[in-house]
């Protein structure tokens, strides 16, 4: 989803001084801006249209994002970004390049979102159901946008509606508690103005259960359990959001109409290259090669769970990559530690070109993850067994042979995510909220040596409490605020 028209010039205008007011005072032709920009519904949809087209950012969603998740137990880093090894590590510090790339995106997505969420109402050419979904997807991405900010680096400032307005945008920093808040309301919003589903010329687009799933995920990791049940249920109960019939849909061409995918990075072949899935490819098969699966990850793998097919390409293990040459045959020397992501693995046919696949909507939410969600809530406040039903519902999707389970508690909820979601972005994040509860031990987890055969490396992770459950702000944030935003602490 693509803006036709480039209109956020918000970083210029910020930095513009007195000595360019004469020339933005001349009556310039062709020149958009927030003021005259917004005339009419095409304008809307298109304003909309344009914080959208922010996930394709490679230094954002489309890459730099999944760094984040390199930390965990699941991931070998590889690739050859020197940057990627101290995140890794968490060796890094405020002036590592991964944690600066993405930080201006997301503020670029709560910046673009509020200028919708600003000007859209003044529209008077449009019809009320396109003002109600383009709002409420400004609230949604606008959201998104802090949720991301929350999670790596906790306490971030907050730009508000008024601080738009008057062009205020070094702000300090705000309480955790706060930004939550933020994102609650306007998922909240988002909830009450979205439409349940779209047609098919509006596929991608965020809808009411993107809302409700995001929601959901917020009150957990903010340890509201009965609202996180309350609001997930929302979503379990809605056909409009059922688990496909077979996991591996998620992860095909396919997958763009798939009822279970509640947010994704949609993309157009030849049009927008989507670095996402390009990143997880090897190399010689036209990707990257970056974040290769662990054998700790492949090994924890029930017999009977298909998810392990379906998610990772081991050794000796074939696949059409659409060079016309029939099925290839996955080898050692593709990968580090034998494996790779085989749910991003999505090619093209030969008949249709070959290559990378374009086309394939990366899931960055699925209805999956809400029901092992609420199943979480339910155990932490019900006790063992409280989740069992939801937790079987995703286990017997796997596969029928896999054993329900009975009694089921925090051991059993964490494995199922590990199989569920993985590669997926989550497993990092699950651990740091699990380990400040005393769930699990992450730096037992992490403090360890772990050979990635077939070739002989390490991985020793040493995680300090409490300064890794957040990452540092950008150093050169810091410095460009001139003491109005203060580092995290132990940076």
């Amino acid at each position: 989803m693509k803006s036709k028209i480039t209109l956020y010039t918000l970083l210029a205008l910020v930095l513009c001084n007195s000595a360019c007011k004469k020339a933005l005072d001349l009556k310039q032709q062709g020149v958009y801006t927030s003021d005259n920009y917004f005339r009419n519904e095409v304008d809307a949809v298109n304003a909309v249209s344009g914080i959208y087209s922010l996930l394709e950012e490679e230094d954002y969603i489309g890459h730099a994002e999944t760094t984040f998740d390199v930390p965990s137990d699941d991931y070998w880093r590889s690739g050859d970004h020197g940057e990627d090894e101290a995140i890794e590590n968490l060796t890094y510090d405020a002036s590592n390049a991964a944690i600066r790339y993405p930080y201006k995106w997301r503020y670029e997505e709560i910046n673009r979102s509020t200028n919708c969420i600003i000007n859209i109402p003044k529209i008077t050419a449009i019809s009320a159901d396109v003002k109600s979904r383009s709002m409420g997807e400004a609230y949604f991405l606008r959201a998104f946008g802090y949720w991301r900010l929350m999670v790596i680096h906790g306490d971030v400032p907050i730009i508000t509606e008024d601080d738009y307005t008057k062009q205020l945008f070094n702000v300090p920093k705000s309480p955790i508690e706060d930004v939550r808040k933020q994102i609650e309301s306007d998922l909240k919003q988002a909830v009450s103005l979205l439409p349940e589903s779209y047609g098919p010329t509006d596929r991608g687009r965020v809808s009411k259960g993107t809302a409700l799933g995001l929601l959901t995920k917020l009150y957990m990791y903010w340890e509201k359990f009965p609202e996180a049940i309350a609001t997930g249920q929302q979503v379990i109960s809605n056909s409009h959001y059922a688990l496909a019939a077979n996991y591996q849909d998620n992860f095909t061409r396919a997958n763009e109409n798939s009822t279970e995918l509640l947010f994704s990075i949609q993309a157009v072949q030849n049009v927008v290259q989507n670095d996402f899935t390009v990143y997880y490819i090897p190399r010689p098969w036209g990707g990257y090669g970056f974040s290769q699966p662990l054998q700790g990850l492949a090994d924890e793998f029930e017999a009977n769970d298909s998810r392990k097919a379906a998610t990772l390409l081991s050794v000796g293990d074939q696949i059409d990559i659409g060079d016309g040459k029939g099925l290839t045959t996955f080898t050692s020397d593709l990968s580090a530690t034998g494996y790779v992501f085989r749910k991003y693995a999505v090619f093209n046919s030969a008949s249709a070109g070959g290559g990378v696949d374009h086309t394939f909507a990366v899931p960055l939410m699925r209805s999956a993850d809400t029901y092992l969600l609420v199943a979480e809530a339910l155990i932490r406040t019900q006790g063992v067994g409280a989740g069992d039903a939801l937790i079987n519902q995703i286990r017997h999707r796997a596969s029928p042979l896999l054993k329900p389970v009975a009694g089921a508690g925090m051991k059993e909820l964490i494995h199922e995510r590990r199989m569920e979601l993985a590669g997926e972005g989550e497993r990092h994040q699950d651990l740091m909220r699990w380990d400040k509860d005393k769930i699990v031990d992450i730096a037992a987890i992490y403090n360890l040596s772990v050979s990635k055969a077939p070739i002989d490396q390490s991985k020793n992770v040493i995680f300090i409490r409490p300064k890794n459950y957040y990452f540092p702000l950008p150093q050169v944030e810091i410095d460009k605020s001139k003491g109005v935003l203060i580092q995290n602490p132990n940076f």
